[in-house]
């Protein structure tokens, strides 16, 4: 604890500033410590593992997940970890009656990262890790030894003393993820209630599902996965082929099926060639792979890398995708462009041909006919994002309705037995923003009244489903601007008045709504929503 303070004390004198870690940022960089990965197929022992505070001299890394702890359940009821040459059983003492290795001499090492804006959590499993629960009870139980052990708990066995990590990340590489759901959401109910925040991320190989990992990625919220692009057929060596990359498929978990719909997706990558044994791309193609990923999938969160000693024996690989991360920009995304015709069903496409739907730029592995999906074994794979709210793409996908709904207006009360509603879709309701344009598929405007409090919500349908991230208008929402589609901008007035059972169309919100244009809410400008309460 002293030498936590001790180190924020010297930055401050310094006249340093330091920036806390941002998880939702662009250009975060994740680089393992503590296998010394390097010196297991090298014999220059000047560039084998140094300790974890020698990598925090700089801004080049922001995540340090220290591999690993490898055994869940040792002699005397404990866990075992090695960190290689920086602390194991063998070299250092251990706890009574285990092969806990007493790795305290690194609290202080821990501490000055963390005091640097950097955030170091304990990675869990590895390739050959002995790892596994039998029950939900058991998972629980070891959820608050971890805690106990590393992070916000009390115990006279503290593996890293007084330091407390910052989070867990799970590289579980056999077996299957049985219960450990429960034990993350064990840790997860102890740090709620301590008011710090703990980090939860997952290291999962680029086949997708993984087979390892698969069911508790769907199962509790991560904030991050760092997907192994490498020792795979998806691994970076295969980028640019659409039967084999499949970052697209990650977008889509991420954002559509995790639990955390502002999880982080990772370009893991092997920081040399002797770090895997496959996958490893030279520095060049490596910042082209992970600026391209960042402007072409919301998700993207950085690059992952293995390992510390790797990095930097080969002429500081971190440093060099820091710095193409960062002038690719940290904060912010603009869609691409959906310009890629729209999926037609019925057509044969070739291999390689590429078409736009439901809110990704799709390219065909070989000949492809089906619509496309988020299918590993599909013909189709994602290689873009767009931006529903894009008005060129909206014009080839979306038809709209408008619903009018009002709970305590009997004017608009359908006499159902739900939530009294009225809709009315007009028949050329797309025209009245577009004039005129094909209507092909969905898309719905609500406008609700809660007693005097006017609100408009914007969601989406397509037709074979709903949209993998709904469109929600709120107090603090903000719509982006959606960049190359500006020549596909419309304008049109908002609806008129119409009251229950009319053909006309829907009532404009009054001047005090919250909103003035209809077409400004729907169209690419940048949007503040406001809600304002009638007089």
């Amino acid at each position: 604890m002293w030498s936590l303070l001790l180190a924020s004390l010297l930055l401050t004198l310094c006249g340093l500033t330091v920036s806390a870690y941002d998880n939702s940022r662009y250009d975060n960089v994740v680089v393992y410590w503590g296998q010394n990965s390097y010196g297991a197929g090298h014999s220059d022992t000047a560039n084998y593992q140094k300790s974890l505070a020698y990598y925090c001299d700089d801004n080049s890394i922001d995540v340090f997940p220290v591999a690993f702890l490898h055994v869940f359940f040792g002699p005397g009821g404990l866990p075992s970890m090695n960190l290689a040459n920086s602390c194991n059983p063998t070299d250092n003492s251990t706890f009574p009656g285990s092969t806990l290795p007493n790795c305290s001499s690194l609290a202080s090492d821990i501490a000055t990262c963390q005091s640097k804006g950097k955030i170091v959590t304990l990675s869990m499993g590895g390739a050959t890790g002995a790892v596994g629960f039998s029950s939900d009870s058991q998972a629980s139980a070891f959820g608050q030894l971890i805690w106990d052990l590393f992070l916000g708990g009390k115990s006279s066995t503290r593996p890293f003393g007084s330091a407390v990590l910052d989070g867990i990340d799970l590289d579980i590489e056999g077996g299957t993820s049985a219960y450990y759901a429960t034990f993350v959401e064990k840790i997860r109910s102890l740090g709620a209630a301590s008011g710090k925040k703990y980090y939860f991320t997952a290291a999962p190989q680029c086949v997708y599902p993984d087979a390892a990992l698969g069911t508790v990625l769907n199962a509790v919220a991560f904030d991050a996965v760092y997907v192994q692009f490498y020792n795979n057929y998806c691994g970076l060596q295969n980028f640019g082929q659409a039967s084999n990359w499949n970052f697209g498929i990650w977008d889509n978990w991420a954002r559509s099926l995790s639990k955390n719909k502002n999880t982080k997706v990772y370009v893991g990558a092997p920081a040399s060639s002797s770090a895997a044994g496959g996958g490893y791309v030279d520095i060049n193609t490596l910042t082209s792979i992970a600026t391209q990923m960042r402007k072409s999938f919301p998700s993207f969160g950085g690059v992952m890398m293995w390992d510390a000693s790797q990095a930097y024996a080969n002429n500081r690989f971190d440093r060099a995708v820091k710095n193409a991360l960062v002038a690719a920009g940290g904060t912010g995304f603009t869609y691409p462009a959906c310009s890629p015709p729209a999926y037609a069903a019925g057509r044969q496409y070739s291999g390689g041909a590429q078409v736009s739907y439901g809110g990704y730029i799709w390219q065909a592995k070989w000949s492809a006919s089906s619509q496309p999906e988020h299918n590993p074994s599909g013909e189709w794979s994602a290689s873009a994002s767009f931006s529903p709210l894009c008005s060129q793409c909206m014009r080839r996908y979306f038809n709209y309705h408008i619903h009018l709904y009002d709970d305590h207006d009997d004017r608009y009360d359908d006499h159902d037995d739900h939530d009294n509603h009225h809709e009315y879709t007009h028949p050329d309701a797309w025209g009245l923003l577009s004039r005129g344009s094909r209507m092909v598929e969905y898309y719905h405007l609500r406008w609700e009244r809660s007693g005097r409090l006017q609100v408009v919500t914007i969601f989406g349908q397509q037709a074979g489903g709903p949209l993998e991230t709904p469109l929600e208008a709120s107090a603090a929402g903000v719509w982006v601007d959606n960049g190359q589609c500006t020549s596909s901008r419309r304008t049109a007035n908002a609806p008129t008045a119409a009251g229950k059972g009319s053909t006309g169309t829907p009532e404009q919100p009054s001047s005090d709504g919250i909103i003035a244009s209809l077409a400004d809410a729907l169209l690419d400008r940048r949007h503040r929503i406001i809600f304002a309460r009638e007089p």
